[in-house]
């Protein structure tokens, strides 16, 4: 295989020189202030409030831990340039602004999806029943609650 020189001196495969030749540009856009690296498989990352204005929220950095996150660790990622809790308690933990990053295991976000879809539904069919006990001794009666809904502008008036 040939070998080429880069603009550093170093000697690359011509190979690999043809390769990146060949790659597409990307547009410029503004830096994003969260971005993270990507979550190991069947992982999702998620940031999480640990300050506001200056003040530490130790309750909500709690909760999230006890509803199955983990905090990740600047370390864990070392080609990614992170930045990271300086000291305290949280050391090393990737840190933007206030939130840190965190990881739940695509299961339990699953899980904890169909537990607040099924308190939902719970919570409507409740609605529904209360709905329609209401209405029993009504002139109009409902046979079952409408979902849609109709916006009108104005109207014609028979005048």
């Amino acid at each position: 295989m040939d070998d080429i020189n880069n603009t550093a001196g170093k000697r690359i495969t011509r190979e690999a020189g043809a390769r990146a030749l060949n790659m597409r540009r990307r547009p410029w856009a503004p830096p994003s202030r969260l971005d993270a690296p990507p979550p190991p498989p069947g992982f999702k990352h998620r940031w999480i409030r640990a300050s506001t204005v200056g003040v530490e929220d130790r309750s909500n950095v709690a909760g999230r831990l006890r509803e199955g996150y983990e905090l990740v660790r600047g370390e864990e990622y070392p080609d990614y340039q992170v930045p990271t809790v300086d000291d305290g308690k949280h050391a090393g933990v990737i840190s933007v602004g206030g939130l840190m990053l965190a990881r739940i295991p695509v299961e339990t976000v699953e899980e904890r999806n169909a537990y607040y879809n099924d308190r939902a539904s719970d919570q409507l069919q409740a609605a529904d029943n209360e709905l329609m006990k209401s209405n029993a001794h009504s002139s109009m009666v409902i046979t079952r609650p409408s979902r849609k809904s109709r916006v009108s502008f104005g109207g014609s008036r028979g005048g």
